[in-house]
């Protein structure tokens, strides 16, 4: 009888037990049931950790062409169960990652692997990270395709090439091994002297929305696990870009109801269209700071918007809330207010992490609330896949990043993006039979003042800057003759007098000015990555940058001996047109009034000399309108086309009209607008007005138009804007061709505040206004709503 037993118990102990897997790591269980699963197997330090995001770049080791986990990484896995990294593939001054320094795409997809690998197999749950990206106008990485900025993208008022331009950056990013990209930037851009306007859409709402719902189409597109996508981080939650006397991150002054009708709209468009992140902004709302305040990242976000995606801070805002907003006195208590407030990730770990574990330990923050903020970053991981894939092919990474595809499309963007200001006597476009041509200016040939902020170093093969496309777009009969002239600040070195030399033996002067972004290794950054401003020291050079994240600016004007180079080039007789690279409106005036062209290309990309060329020399006709209007004055600002009534009056020194107004650009072709019908129908307390014209191409060359529709409420129980754009169309006419244009408007077109914040249509007679831009109105009728709307109460 013992044989038997013994033989038994023989058997036990060489079968291996049978694991039963967590249903967290079950593909084939719901989300919900696989974050509840997980949170139920975390200790407290391992929530936290998976709430903070440190910075990516210090987290890995290159040596030669092999790449792995820094020490740094190692010891925040361990010691800190981190749950996401920022910027890994960054490279920058402020980084100090160089071309040499940095990672090549390659590269860059075995780094992120090594990450991924170290945190799957060395933490007790193998949680793999959340890897965001800067992505504004590219992957902010080595070798990625560089695109217009953000201001350029809005003057293209094309949606469907910005959706496409946003898709093709998303793939380069998740081909290295991304998954957030922060993006789109939706802050209304009414204060010029901001440093950061380059990175938004301009100053409309609408425009703005619509920008931003592209931008949230192409980078998530329809399935997060397709490895060609990311999640699109909406910046900076919000008013952020009006601060008072243009002070970045400094406080802003604005009311209940225009930030309903103004400042919100945008980022509720881009929810609407399934953003799944949000970054919380530096500012304060009526003296509550936006990374604390559970009225907007709780209660409208959530509540009312329905957000399904988890909110980010800013770079140390946590921590802000206490040394900079003063509204706590201690780091737990900012913590608090923070995660209380419906704020789930930090930005930095350093204002969670031992903060929060002190906050939880005075019982500051409940278990729910963590649990609250950790499942929301955990369901995207899983949503995402990572769980099942958290590698990407570092063979094929080099292939899918800078293709010839995406560099034909950021000549395309910046093709559409270039502003024709002015074109007195059709001065443009220029003969390809030239013989002279002078080519003259700071910007002329310089690739990093072409790029704007948040852009890697790049290869000089790269980049067309404007000298090398007009080069390429000329025969080898035409002699170019380049001169710079003088730098965009340093006022210590400039020769001016070559440059009057080259223009006088040039038929005709192209000269290049503006502004600069581009960040060097000698300038100081704050911890927030904003650029330090420094006076300069006696007679030494001081950098270019006058714009860009940091770069404030008290006036407008074109600094340095920009002006004096272009009235001297001017002054020759020669004809002289003016090609604009910079980040912001400039004071343009002289300009305005002396020189017969004016071409506004932003900062256009690495293609932007080439793209500058096609509309130099008539290849590609110009149709960009402006999204921020250009003012006269400083004195003059706000000077944003969509005031409130009553109409401004003139000032004593000038009009209050704005130089060039918002919607404004010109073209080659000429277009005649006609047949204005407005076609109001009701029924069951629905509204719908459809607004048709015809539009015909009355030049001989094909062109584009951007047809605008504004609207007014001629009498409204609450102020609104003499003029507000409705819709916008970019149609492409052959010469000679017409088309009809349609519009639609409803109840969320007619809307406004009343008195009792209720959004409604309100009974009473509009006027729809049909354009070229905002002071180039061309048609007008009015309509009439019988029937009053009650849509909800302010949201």
């Amino acid at each position: 009888m013992l044989k038997p037993l013994l033989f038994s118990l023989s058997l036990l102990s060489i079968t291996p037990a049978v694991a039963q897997k967590p249903l967290y790591k079950d593909r084939n269980a719901a989300t919900e049931a696989r974050v509840k699963d997980l949170l139920g197997r975390m200790t407290t330090e391992e929530k936290v950790g998976q709430l903070g995001t440190l910075l990516g770049w210090e987290m890995y080791e290159k040596n030669g062409q092999r790449v792995g986990t820094s020490a740094a990484y190692r010891k925040a896995i361990d010691e800190r169960h981190i749950g996401a990294l920022w910027a890994t593939l960054r490279a920058d001054p402020w980084t100090q990652k160089t071309l040499k320094t940095g990672l090549n795409p390659a590269l860059a997809a075995e780094a992120t692997n090594a990450l991924q690998k170290y945190t799957v197999e060395h933490t007790r749950l193998g949680i793999p990270l959340l890897l965001a990206e800067e992505c504004p106008h590219g992957h902010m990485a080595i070798g990625t395709t560089v695109f217009p900025t953000s201001i350029g993208q809005s003057s293209t008022w094309d949606p469907a090439l910005i959706r496409q331009m946003a898709a093709a950056i998303a793939s380069e990013a998740r081909a290295q091994g991304a998954h957030i990209g922060y993006g789109p930037v939706l802050d209304l851009a009414r204060e010029p002297r901001w440093s950061r306007v380059e990175e938004t859409y301009g100053e409309d709402p609408v425009l703005n929305g619509q920008m931003g719902v592209a931008m949230v189409q192409g980078f998530q597109g329809d399935n997060l696990k397709s490895g060609a996508n990311i999640v699109s981080t909406l910046k900076h939650f919000t008013a952020y870009g009006v601060p008072e006397g243009g002070h970045n991150g400094g406080s802003i002054s604005t009311g209940q109801r225009e930030l309903y009708q103004s400042f919100l709209p945008p980022f509720r468009a881009a929810v609407g269209a399934g953003a799944l992140s949000v970054m919380a902004a530096y500012n304060s709302i009526d003296g509550v700071p936006c990374s604390a305040n559970e009225w907007l990242l709780t209660d409208l976000l959530r509540q009312r918007w329905g957000f399904q995606g988890f909110v980010v801070s800013d770079l140390n805002s946590v921590v802000g809330v206490m040394s900079n907003h003063h509204v706590a006195a201690t780091p737990a208590a900012a913590t608090a207010l923070a995660l209380n407030a419906g704020l789930d990730s930090d930005l930095s770990s350093y204002g969670y992490d031992k903060a929060l574990l002190a906050a939880i330990d005075q019982k500051l923050v409940s278990s729910e609330v963590l649990d609250r903020a950790v499942g929301r970053v955990l369901r995207l991981k899983f949503d995402m896949g990572l769980f099942e894939n958290p590698y990407v092919d570092a063979k094929k990474a080099a292939r899918q990043v800078k293709t010839a595809a995406h560099v034909a499309l950021a000549r395309q963007v910046a093709r559409e993006s270039i502003v024709l200001l002015k074109n007195e006597n059709n001065a443009l476009p220029l003969s390809k039979s030239l013989q002279r041509i002078a080519v003259i200016g700071p910007n002329a040939d310089n690739i990093y003042n072409q790029l704007g902020d948040y852009t890697a170093p790049q290869p000089d093969e790269n980049i067309v800057t404007v000298l090398e496309g007009i080069k390429a777009k000329v025969g080898k009969g035409t002699q170019v003759t380049y001169v710079k002239g003088c730098a965009i600040r340093d006022t210590t070195t400039a020769d001016i007098a070559a440059a009057v030399a080259a223009a006088k033996q040039a038929q005709v002067a192209v000269v290049v000015v503006g502004g600069s972004s581009a960040r060097d290794f000698k300038t100081e950054y704050q911890s927030t990555g904003a650029a330090t401003v420094t006076a300069a020291k006696g007679n030494q050079p001081i950098s270019d940058m006058e714009s860009g994240e940091g770069y404030d600016r008290a006036t407008l004007d074109l600094l340095g001996k920009q002006l004096e180079l272009v009235q001297a080039v001017a002054a020759t007789g020669t004809p002289v047109v003016v090609v604009l690279i910079k980040g912001r409106p400039l004071n343009l005036n002289w300009l305005a009034e002396h020189v017969p062209a004016m071409v506004d290309a932003w900062y256009p990309g690495q293609e932007g000399g080439n793209a500058i060329a096609d509309v130099l020399f008539g290849d590609y006709n110009p149709a960009g309108r402006l999204p921020i209007s250009v003012p006269k004055s400083v004195g003059q600002l706000p000077v944003y086309y969509n005031f409130k009534s009553p109409n401004k009056h003139d000032y004593v020194e000038m009009d209050a009209k704005p130089l060039y107004s918002f919607g404004h650009g010109l073209s080659y072709s000429t277009f005649a607008y006609s047949g204005l019908q407005v076609s109001p129908t009701e029924s069951n307390g629905v509204v719908r007005v459809q607004v048709r014209c015809t539009i015909q191409n009355t030049s001989t060359r094909p062109g584009d138009e951007v047809v605008q529709l504004y609207l007014n409420d001629k009498i409204s129980s609450t102020v609104t804007p003499a003029k507000q754009l409705k819709k916008f169309q970019r149609i492409t006419l052959k010469a000679g061709e017409q088309r009809e244009v349609t519009f639609e408007l409803t109840a969320e077109d007619l809307k406004l505040l009343n008195p009792k914040m209720e959004w409604v249509v309100e009974p009473g007679a509009f006027t729809a206004m049909v354009g070229a831009s905002s002071e180039d109105i061309r048609l007008k009728a009015d309509f009439e709503v019988k029937q009053p709307i009650r849509l909800s109460t302010a949201q």
